[in-house]
This record gives C-alpha cells, structure tokens and sequence, in this order.
C-alpha cells in the first residue's frame, strides 16, 4: 500500500511520502455481472416498447430505450469504462479523507459494533490495511444495521437503519465518487439530495405549474418506500453505469447486510435503509425510472425524494394519468402505492413538502404544517415545564428560526403574522404565570414602562392568563422590543 493511502494519510496524521499511483483495476467482470437483465431494461420494459398515456386529452406516444432517456455524448459502454478501477478511486486518499471529515461532522449513533464516532480515529490507524486489502478484494462484509423507529409528526413511526461508523465512511466514500457519475444525467425536476438543489427549489418548480395554468395535481403516495426497493431493479440500474464489479458488489451487499432486530439478525431482501448515505442516492437511481418516464410523456412534474407531484390541467386528464402511472409504478418498478393518501385534486388541498400552492401558484404553510407546528410551541410553553424565561425563549427560537427560514419563503404573510401574534400571545401567558405573586407582577410591570393604575387594575383581576396576555398592560410592557431583547425571530414573509 503506497503512502498516499496509508491510514495516516487518511485520518491526519504525518504528512505521507507520495508513492507512485495505483494502477487501475483490470479485473475482469464476471459472468452475469454486466447487463443483468438480459434483453429487458432494469424495469422490465422491453426495448422499443411503445407506451400510450394522456395528457390534458392529448394522446401521446413514448419509447422506452434502454438508457431511460439519459443523454449523454457517451455511449453506455464508454461510460461503463471510464468507471472500471472505481473502487481505487474510491480508496483514494482524498476521499477517504474527506469522507471521514464528513463522518466525523455528522457525529450520530453508533451501529450493532458499539463503535462511537470518536472512536473511528484510533480504529483506522490500527486496521485500515486490513479493511483496504478486504475491499480491494471483494471480501470485505458490511455489519447489519442497528434498526431505530422515530415517530412521525402525523402518526405511525419511520424505520431508520444505522450502520455501524465504519460503514457509514465506506458508504459515504462511495458517495462522493458516485455523485457526479449518476447525478449529471438525473431530471432537472428531481430536487432531492442532489447537489446545490433545496426542497424550496421543489415547491417554486410545483408553483411554477400552477401558475402555468396546471390546475390538478396527480399526488402519487408511495408507501413505505425506502423499505420496499426492488434490489434487482435498483442493480440493473448502477451495473448499466458501474463497470468496476467490485463496487457493484459492495453497494449489493450494503443492501442485504441486514438488520438487527431484538437481538437477531433479519435479513434484508428489499429496501435501502434510511440512516446511511448511499441510501438517498440509491433511491435516486431508481426513481429516476419514473422522472424519465414523465419526462417521454411530456407530463410536467416536481420531485423530492419520495414526494413528487404530477400536473394536469384537468380532473379526466389526471384520472388518466393515475391510472397509467400507478401502473408503470407497480408493475416495472415493483414499488407500493397508499392509495388512502393518494389522489387528484386541486394544488390548493393537497400538500407538497409542507406547502399548499394556491390559485396563480401562490404558495402558504400547509395546514397540516402549521397544526404541527403550534403543537411544538405550546409544548415549549406549558406551563408544567418548569423553565424560566430565558430557558423558554432558547428552546423556542431555536424551532422558530428551523421553521420560518424554511416558510417565510411563502406568499402569503397574512399568515405568518397570525403566527407570530399567536406565538408572542403563548409567551405573555407564561411569562404572566412565572411572575406568580401579585406583587411581582405589579413591579415587574411597573419596570417595563406600564402605568401604576393600569397595572395596578391588570393584577387585581380575576382574568385567566389567557385573557390577561390580551390586555393592555402585557401588550404594553412586553411589547415587540422586549421580544427582540430575546432575540426571537420575525414573523416576516420573503415572498
């Protein structure tokens, strides 16, 4: 092993000698490592196979090619080839290293192993020979994952699958090289986990629809999906880019390493767990099958992940196309629809990424995102959380300034400032009642520029704090320059 990839190269230690740089792979593929699937293309869909859909009444016609209308001035084959010796760039000392950069900053839960983040250092400098010569010879086993089930904010739990750290620096090693191979010939109306490309950039691509005149939405819900990949499919998909068979068979094996679950190993069949980095990217590769087939169809389209959107401009048009695209959907990528949470109907009912896109393609807070998220303020501002004011304004900013950077980008601020009325109105309550004694709340007034009579008659009442944090008096003395003193966040909307 030269210096450039010796385990003091990789996590920091002395400064390496430069050896000569390591020849590339000329290991041959394997018997049945190349195409996979035969005549058919990773979906099942034979070439040259013509399909039939609808849109907004128009008939047309699309083909599908083996390279799922991917462009490229590059045949298939050449592009295979310029990925043989991948998994020497894999190893190489500047990915490892950053990589484990990335890791390092991610911090997180350890996997099955117990291994702890800071704990990775050490372990490299003792064993990285012996885990390089593993994977430069196709006999390095991922560990299982450690399985985690996190609540979701409208019901139901997410499984998450952690892997050990080690493997989340091999994964996001193969990451980092395998990025910019697939991620140049992804749709420009895929959003998510894509270099430099946002949710919001998702939602101004829907708004863009709307406002287009795309007045229905084809609101497609795939159940479960991260669980429910079809390996085979997704396979097909990386081997007609990947010609080294070594990475081809390390990102199968991250597939099928398995779970631990109550002490036992399951195995993995379907599925790309979430919790490790290859797993947005693979989910990627495979949905990119559906965004190439929307794209033959001429149908118009914003995806993030699993959330993705199809517009129509009328309610026939879309029944058509959710007739059609639940088929392609179930049938060539073997995926599962919610048909309980799928529907046509107008932008405005539904919710994309926590935003509803109105008439002219004006965007708001969905009403299941702010249901959530006055749940999450009043929960901050109980008052059988024993915190004092300063302990309340550090957990409340903290989830103001996540939320309103995410939606102040909306274009209705009417909105936003009925929020922020109602979020200073929480805050008064629980300010009133921290104050407790009547004698308190009347110098405590009396400090914040409140008239004595004035608050002299706001302690003497017998109002309820909710009809208290109404009054003059709190209106007065914890006004909007007593809530900048906290450096709590505007409620304003940058439309």
């Amino acid at each position: 092993m030269s210096g450039r990839d010796s385990a003091e190269g990789i996590v920091g230690g002395h400064k390496p000698v430069m050896g000569p740089d390591v020849l590339r792979s000329r290991r041959p593929e394997r018997k049945g490592e190349r195409t996979g699937m035969g005549q058919a293309d990773a979906t099942g869909q034979k070439t040259g196979e013509t399909l039939n859909d609808e849109d907004s009444g128009e008939a047309s016609k699309c083909v599908v090619s083996r390279d799922h209308g991917q462009t490229s001035d590059m045949s298939g084959q050449e592009r295979r080839s310029a990925t043989e010796g991948l998994m020497e760039r894999i190893l190489a000392r500047e990915n490892m290293s950053d990589a484990l950069k990335r890791v390092l900053a991610n911090k997180g839960a350890g996997g099955v192993d117990g291994m702890t983040v800071d704990e990775l250092k050490p372990h490299l400098m003792t064993h990285w020979p012996g885990i390089r010569k593993r994977l430069m010879s196709d006999t390095y086993q991922p560990a299982p994952v450690r399985t985690v089930e996190i609540p979701k904010p409208n019901g139901g739990v997410r499984q998450l699958g952690i892997p050990t750290v080690l493997d989340r620096l091999l994964q996001q090693a193969v990451l980092q090289v395998l990025t910019p191979i697939f991620d140049s010939g992804f749709s420009e109306s895929s959003f998510g986990f894509r270099p430099g490309r946002s949710a919001l950039q998702a939602v101004q691509k829907a708004k863009q629809h709307v406002a287009e005149g795309y007045g229905y939405v084809v609101d497609i819900d795939l159940e479960n999906f991260f669980n429910t990949v079809n390996h085979d499919i997704l396979m097909g998909m990386v081997r007609s880019k990947i010609a080294d068979v070594r990475v081809v068979k390390l990102i199968r094996k991250y597939l099928t390493a398995g779970a631990l679950v109550g002490g036992l190993t399951t195995p993995t069949e379907q599925g790309t767990p979430q919790g490790g980095p290859l797993s947005p990217l693979l989910s990627n590769i495979l949905l990119d099958l559906l965004d190439k087939e929307l794209e033959k169809r001429g149908l118009p389209f914003a995806r993030y992940a699993d959330d993705g959107n199809i517009y129509v401009k009328s309610q026939r048009a879309g029944e058509r196309v959710m007739a059609s695209i639940s088929e392609f959907i179930e049938q060539r990528l073997k995926l599962k629809i919610n048909w309980d949470k799928s529907a046509v109907d107008r932008p405005s009912k539904r919710k994309f990424l926590g935003f509803t896109i109105g008439v002219n393609g004006k965007t708001s807070p969905a009403k299941k995102s702010i249901a959530t998220f006055r749940g999450k303020v009043r929960r901050i501002t109980a008052p059988t959380k024993g915190l004092n004011i300063e302990q309340v304004f550090e957990k409340l900013n903290a989830l103001l300034r996540g939320w309103l950077n995410y939606f102040r980008h909306c274009d209705t601020p009417s909105i936003l400032k009925r929020l922020g009325e109602w979020v200073r109105h929480r805050v008064r309550m629980i300010q009133w009642r921290l104050w407790k004694r009547s004698r308190k709340r009347y110098e405590e007034l009396i400090k914040l520029g409140v008239n004595e009579e004035t608050a002299r008659m706001t302690v003497g009442s017998a109002k309820g704090p909710y009809r208290i944090a109404q009054s003059p008096a709190l209106h007065i003395g914890l006004n909007l320059k007593w809530f900048e003193s906290y450096k709590m966040p505007d409620f304003v909307c940058n439309s």
